[in-house]
């Protein structure tokens, strides 16, 4: 059995809930209200500080986190886009007189491909984020966010 790196583990263990948690903040919104890229941003930077709060990070590491965090979150904005555009088009396909399974069969795959883009996009950041922090640094960010993510509280903003 190949031997993992931390680093390695804590990024795959965390991909899914840092796309989870950034997407939902930033896309499901179900309140009435429109998207604000401003303050989706700010929660991010917000997270990121809290996640290192008790740690030696410096300013500049908290920034550059940040950034890194930041910019995944703005190149995956058309990846959420294509997400939307493509569960549409599965549902008219599924509702149309006749099922056109080789159509059915072309949006599945591309939704699996704009996934996996997603997904690399996420971990890339995550190991990027990790490359800007010490050992310890990086062990108390992961904790603190995968934290808040297995208490369930990856849904609540604050």
């Amino acid at each position: 059995m190949a031997t993992l790196s931390i680093k390695t583990m804590m990024a795959a263990l965390l991909a899914g809930s840092i796309a989870a948690t950034a997407g939902g903040l930033a896309y499901a919104r179900t309140d009435g209200q429109a998207f604000d890229p401003a303050k989706a941003q700010q929660r991010i930077e917000k997270r990121v500080d809290k996640a290192l709060t008790g740690t030696d990070a410096t300013t500049d590491q908290k920034k550059k986190v940040t950034d890194i965090l930041q910019a995944a979150f703005k190149d995956m904005k058309p990846l959420h886009d294509k997400r939307v555009e493509n569960r549409k088009a599965m549902a008219d396909a599924m509702q149309a007189p006749t099922i056109d399974k080789a159509k059915i069969e072309t949006l599945r795959q591309e939704q699996m491909k704009v996934s996996d883009a997603g997904s690399k996009r996420f971990t890339q950041a995550l190991t990027d984020a990790g490359d800007v922090l010490s050992v310890q640094q990086r062990q108390a960010f992961f904790k603190k966010w995968s934290d808040r993510a297995e208490h369930g509280n990856h849904g609540k903003r604050g």
